[in-house]
C-alpha cells in the first residue's frame, strides 16, 4: 500500500518572502537584495552576521510562521491525493525551541500553520494529529520515515532523499533549478502539479 511522507519546512511551505520582508524591517539587508532565504542566509553569514540569520530563522519559524504561505499547487494537489485515497504523513526535523533567541514552541507553531491551512478540516485535508510527526534531529526523522512504512517521501533537502532506503521513492521537490539533483535515481519534483506523475513512474 502507498504511503506518501512529507516534509514541512520548505517544502509544504514557502518563508522566502517572510524571511526577506523581517531582514528589511531589522535593517539587516537591503530591500533589492532577491527575495530567496538561501541568497540571505548566505549574504548575512558573508557580513559575519551567522547569529542575526540564526535569530531571524527562529522569528520566521516561531513568532511569525502564519505570515508565510503554502507551496504553490501543494494544497491543490494533496487535495487530488485525498480524494484518490493516497494516505499521507507529515515527518518533519524540528527541535522544539529554536537554537538561539527567544524559546517560541515551533513545532506548536507549525501545527497551527496546518490548522490555518485546513490540514485538519474535513473541507480541507482531513488529517488527524497522529498524521504529523515532528523529530528533533535528522537522524531521527530518516528512522521514523522508515518506521512508519512510507513508500514515498518528498523533501526539499538532497541529503535526507540520498540517505533513504531503496524501498523508499525519494522525490527531490525542488523549484528552483540551481537546486536539482542531478541522478537517474532519484526524482525531482520541479512543482506541486507534477506530483502524480513522479509518484507512480
Amino acid at each position: 500500500m502507498t504511503l506518501l511522507g512529507l516534509d514541512f519546512d520548505n517544502t509544504l511551505v514557502q518563508y522566502d518572502k517572510l524571511f526577506h520582508k523581517l531582514a528589511v524591517k531589522k535593517g539587516l539587508i537591503e530591500k533589492s537584495l532577491i527575495a530567496d532565504k538561501t541568497k540571505i542566509r548566505d549574504y548575512l553569514r558573508q557580513q559575519g552576521k551567522e547569529d542575526e540569520f540564526t535569530l531571524l530563522q527562529g522569528e520566521v519559524y516561531g513568532q511569525h510562521i502564519l505570515d508565510s504561505e503554502p507551496a504553490i499547487g501543494m494544497l491543490e494537489a494533496l487535495k487530488k491525493l485525498k480524494r484518490q485515497g493516497i494516505p499521507m504523513v507529515l515527518i518533519s526535523h524540528k527541535t522544539r525551541t529554536p537554537y538561539k533567541g527567544p524559546e517560541y514552541d515551533l513545532q506548536e507553531a507549525a501545527r497551527r500553520w496546518l490548522k490555518k491551512h485546513e490540514f485538519f478540516s474535513e473541507k480541507g485535508l482531513g488529517w488527524t494529529e497522529n498524521q504529523v510527526i515532528f523529530e528533533e534531529s535528522k537522524e531521527n526523522k530518516i528512522e521514523r520515515i522508515i518506521k512508519e512504512g512510507c513508500t514515498h517521501y518528498i523533501d526539499d533537502l538532497p541529503e535526507i532523499i540520498k540517505q533513504l532506503p531503496a524501498t523508499i521513492r525519494g522525490i527531490h521537490y525542488s523549484p528552483k533549478a540551481s537546486k536539482k539533483i542531478n541522478s537517474k535515481d532519484i526524482k525531482s519534483l520541479s512543482s506541486w502539479e507534477e506530483l502524480d506523475a513522479k509518484m507512480y513512474q
